[in-house]
């Protein structure tokens, strides 16, 4: 695995999103703080709109510091994501998550050997 200085912003990004595991979610926040980008959730939103499809990110599971999915709520983005969140066994109250029940905690072990840094 790559350490934090052969991988670039997005890259980290996408690889801690890429480990959230099914039926939980993380705020964006959360994600920039494990790739190592503390203050940057924006950039977040950002580099997931930015990649490549191939990587079949779980994009789903990445919610504001709120527990709220943050796209408009008239939009099919919007109602994909709940509906795959749904799937994963989530519940999604109007738009909302609760974070104490489905946030994603990452154990010890996987801060130390799996996240890029």
């Amino acid at each position: 695995m790559e350490n934090q200085q052969n991988l670039s912003p997005k890259a980290r990004i996408w690889q801690v999103v890429g480990m959230i595991p099914q039926g939980q979610v993380c705020s964006y926040g959360k994600v920039a703080d494990l790739a190592g980008l503390p203050g940057r959730a924006r950039y977040v939103s950002r580099a997931l709109k930015e990649a490549p499809q191939q990587l079949t990110l779980p994009w789903h599971r990445v919610v504001n510091s709120q527990g709220k999915i943050s796209l408009p709520k008239d939009s099919e983005p919007y109602r994909e994501q709940m509906s795959r969140l749904r799937t994963e066994g989530v519940v999604v109250n109007q738009g909302k998550i609760d974070l104490s029940k489905y946030g994603w905690q990452p154990d010890l072990m996987t801060l130390l050997m799996a996240l890029p840094f």
